[in-house]
Order: C-alpha cells, then sequence, then structure tokens
C-alpha cells in the first residue's frame, strides 16, 4: 500500500514560485525538501536575477553542500528562471516600490510562458503551484492554466490574522485622528501602536505593499490552501481565530534541519553573502552561555546614533560579544550601519566584529547566551529553534508583531524601549543584556526558550503538528 502511495505521489508535480530575497526563496527550498520527501516532483522558480546567487551559493558549499546541484537543481528540486524585466546591474533593494510594481506587470506575462514552456503535456501536469507572498499575481496565472495554486505565509500566524482583518476592514486600527489606537483582536494579546505591523500604522509610506498587500487580503479565495511557516504549539491561538474566515495552516519551521535536531546535511538554502567561519573558531574559546550575539539582518542600516548605543553598552556589559556588521551597500555621508570609531581597537579582547555570520551554527553554539536581533521572522524562527533567549529591537514591517511574541506572548526574552525622544539608549540596552544573562527572569527565560525549541521539534518530526498538515496536503492533490 505505502509503494502505491509513493508511486502516486511521483506523478504529481508541484511548482513552487518564490520572490527573488533571500528570505522568501529559502523557506519554500525547506517546504520543498519536505514535499520531495513525500514522494513529490517539486520545481522552484523564481527571477533571472537570484540565478547567479543562488548557484554561487550552492556551489562554494553555503547551501546544502550537495554536489547535486547544477544550473537546472539542488537536492532534488529542479530550477527555473523567468525575467523580472530589468537588466542585472538594477537595484531592486533600493527602488524596492518602482521594483513591486513593474514585476507586477511582467512578472505574469513570463511566470506564464514559463509554464507553456515545461509543463505543455499530460507527462509533466501540474497538481499545484505555491507561491511566496510578494507575488500576488502568480494566483492568477494559476487560475488561467486551471491550476489550484497555494500561498506560503513567510511571516507568523499572528501577522496573516492582522492584515487579513485589516484589508478587509474587519477592525478598527489606529488612524491619523485615533493614532494610539489599542487593538483587539480574536486569538491575539491587546496590541498597540508599537505592536503592529508597520503596514496598518497610519505613518505608512509605501504605497507599493499598501496595493500589493490589499490586493492579496482581499483575494484569498483565490488560493486553495494557505500554508505558513509556523507552528501550531507556538500559535495555536491566532491560528485558530482564523478557521472560520480564511484557514492558515503551519508546515514550519522551515528552518535548516541542524536546528531541529536532524541531519545538517539535509538543509537546502542559498546565502547572498559568505559567512566567516572564524567566528566558530573564536566561539570554541568562549565559556558556556557567554557570548551576546548581535545581528540585524541583511536589510537593516542601524543609524550612526543607533550604532553607538549598542556599542557603548557591548563595552559596558564586559560579556565577550559577536556583532555581525555588514558593510552598507551604499556608504552615507551620517555613517550609518558604520561602527563607532575607536570600537573593534577597544574591545579586540572582548569581543569580535564579522561581516556575516553562519548564524544557524551561531545559534546551536553552547557559548551563545542570548540573540540581540532585529525579530525579522528567519531570525525569530531559528533561535526558537535554537533555545536561544531575545533581546528584541524590532524596526519595521512584521518586527514589533515578532517582538510582542516573543516578550509578551513566549516570554522567551525582553524587548528594547525607547526613551521619550524615541531613542533606545546605551542605558536600556545594557539593563536588558543584564536581565537575560543574570537578571531575575534569566531562568526563566531560558526554560521557556528551552521548551519552545522541544515544541518546534516535535512539529516538524514524523506525525508532529506540521508533519502531518504536509501529509493532509500531499494526499488532497494525490487523491489517496
Amino acid at each position: 500500500m505505502a509503494l502505491k502511495q509513493e508511486k502516486e505521489a511521483a506523478d504529481h508535480h508541484v511548482l513552487m514560485v518564490a520572490f527573488s530575497f533571500q528570505g522568501h526563496i529559502n523557506p519554500l527550498l525547506r517546504l520543498g525538501k519536505r514535499l520531495v520527501s513525500k514522494g513529490l516532483n517539486v520545481t522552484l522558480a523564481t527571477t533571472e536575477v537570484a540565478k547567479h546567487s543562488m548557484l554561487k551559493s550552492f556551489t562554494t558549499g553555503d547551501g546544502d553542500g550537495s554536489s547535486s546541484a547544477t544550473t537546472s537543481s539542488v537536492s532534488d528540486i529542479q530550477l527555473l528562471f523567468y525575467s523580472d524585466g530589468f537588466d542585472m546591474n538594477y537595484d531592486r533593494k533600493t527602488n524596492l516600490d518602482e521594483y513591486l510594481e513593474n514585476l507586477g506587470k511582467v512578472g505574469p506575462i513570463n511566470f506564464s510562458k514559463l509554464i507553456q514552456e515545461h509543463y505543455h503535456d499530460n507527462q509533466k501536469k501540474l497538481s499545484c503551484i505555491i507561491s511566496s507572498t510578494f507575488v500576488p499575481w502568480v494566483a492568477d496565472v494559476a487560475a488561467e492554466h486551471g491550476i489550484p495554486c497555494a500561498m506560503l505565509w513567510i511571516q507568523p500566524c499572528s501577522l496573516y490574522a492582522i492584515y487579513y482583518r485589516f484589508y478587509n476592514n474587519l477592525n478598527q486600527f489606529p488612524t491619523l485622528e485615533n493614532p494610539d489606537l489599542s487593538v483587539e483582536l480574536p486569538g491575539l494579546p491587546v496590541l498597540n501602536t508599537q505592536d503592529l505591523p508597520s503596514f496598518v500604522l497610519p505613518s505608512n509610506t509605501f504605497e507599493s505593499f499598501t496595493k500589493l498587500f490589499t490586493k492579496l487580503f482581499t483575494s484569498m479565495k483565490k488560493y486553495n490552501w494557505v500554508f505558513a511557516n509556523s507552528f501550531l504549539e507556538f500559535e495555536k491561538e491566532a491560528i485558530d481565530s482564523m478557521s472560520e474566515l480564511c484557514p492558515i495552516i503551519p508546515v514550519g519551521p522551515l528552518v535548516p534541519p541542524s536546528l531541529l535536531g536532524q541531519d545538517e546535511n539535509l538543509d537546502i538554502g542559498i546565502q547572498l553573502w559568505k559567512p566567516e567561519d572564524t567566528c566558530l573558531e573564536w566561539l570554541n574559546n568562549q565559556a558556556d552561555s557567554s557570548v551576546i550575539y548581535v545581528s540585524f539582518g541583511s536589510l537593516i542600516d542601524l543609524s550612526a546614533k543607533e550604532m553607538e548605543a549598542i556599542a557603548t553598552a557591548l563595552k559596558n556589559s564586559k560579556h565577550p560579544f559577536l556583532w555581525v556588521v555588514k558593510k552598507p551597500d551604499f556608504p552615507t555621508a551620517d555613517k550609518s550601519g558604520e561602527i563607532p570609531l575607536g570600537f573593534s581597537e577597544e574591545t579586540e579582547k572582548q569581543g569580535l566584529m564579522v561581516s556575516w555570520s553562519p548564524q544557524t551554527k551561531v545559534l546551536a553554539h553552547p557559548a551563545t547566551a542570548c540573540f540581540l536581533t532585529h525579530c525579522g521572522w528567519n531570525s525569530t524562527l531559528e533561535t526558537i529553534s535554537a533555545g536561544v533567549p531575545v533581546i528584541a529591537y524590532p524596526q519595521w514591517t512584521d518586527q514589533p508583531t515578532n517582538a510582542k511574541l516573543v516578550s509578551d506572548v513566549v516570554k522567551i526574552g525582553v524587548r528594547l524601549r525607547p526613551n521619550s525622544d524615541g531613542f533606545v539608549d546605551s542605558e536600556e540596552v545594557e539593563k536588558s543584556i543584564g536581565e537575560i544573562i543574570n537578571g531575575a527572569k534569566s531562568e526563566e527565560y531560558k526554560k521557556n526558550a528551552m521548551e519552545l525549541k522541544l515544541a518546534a521539534r516535535e512539529a516538524v518530526t514524523f506525525g508532529g503538528s506540521s508533519d502531518r498538515n504536509i501529509q493532509l496536503f500531499v494526499d488532497e492533490i494525490t487523491g489517496v
């Protein structure tokens, strides 16, 4: 019977479509890996601009390290690419509004051609298309070709619930007339202005995201399934709150298997920057649970004043630290994102600064005591899966809500609070470091983090909550 089911699954093809940013590609690749393990044929399609970075990452061993990585596949997942309408030198990050607008026009045309070229006969018929969040037009293309469509939501289910209610005008949110309105939603704690995603605030100026999310959340009926990079035990109330509106199905955490107690050779993913492995050698020489790990991801450049505050706090803490300071893409006159002058020399024996780190290995290292993070969702899931307490320093988009979940719901860390000027000063950072490492609640944070780590591992093991959800999807599209 099992062999028959495997054969039937092998006759079914799933095409995944990723927005060309690392944080969108990696969760889809990891979901694809799990679908492959269930017997499905899986292909990932993204734009040509990601092709060079992906193949370079795989061949240099920063992805899954597999010898099966080629120009057309990686670790049993086929790769396809289509044009986004811009040349390779166009700055997609800085011109994100313009890029999203143009992608919404050109993407559907070129993606539809890709389907016609590669899935034109019954020998390779698509059973489903799964898209990432920033390409809502994929659902329209899927409908034109008569193919069922799913979406992988790459932020927490709590954000999905907030956005769905906001863009469908189901609840009250802050306005220009009432900017400090507290928001009460089913399955979520009371959310004040500082806890809400920036895109629902009256101060939001990103028109392209407003258009994109409005189109997405007012057209959810186009999706047969909505999956989430989260797990039931973490967000049960938020997930349950959407069950009668527009259900969301957790299939995560979609993080490197090594963080989940699985074989690290099973990992599949890309790194757009090469990590400095010297930091692992440095960590090996530090005491257990002693190091403050600091990283703000790939998109955020803190102001010079914010960098100075963090530097001062790290120095005054007397604790060893590992600080990821990525060189700004474009140097600025105000020195944003740059290490304060003289800091490296002053703290040479105390800490280490690198341009990029092998983050999952750092989080899993016994020397790491806590993670000072912007609370991007991928970083948040990785620290949860590693069982490492958090100092949350959110900046924009989903990060304030992620910080609220971390500090007030699952209680695995603290959140930095701005002073009356709206600035997080060095005293606040230093106080939070002390609270996490040896404060009155430090053991509680560690205990909660460890319990959540174990729940994450159980969710993805055979028969766990996320594994069951993936199997139900496979059974549905294969007709088992």
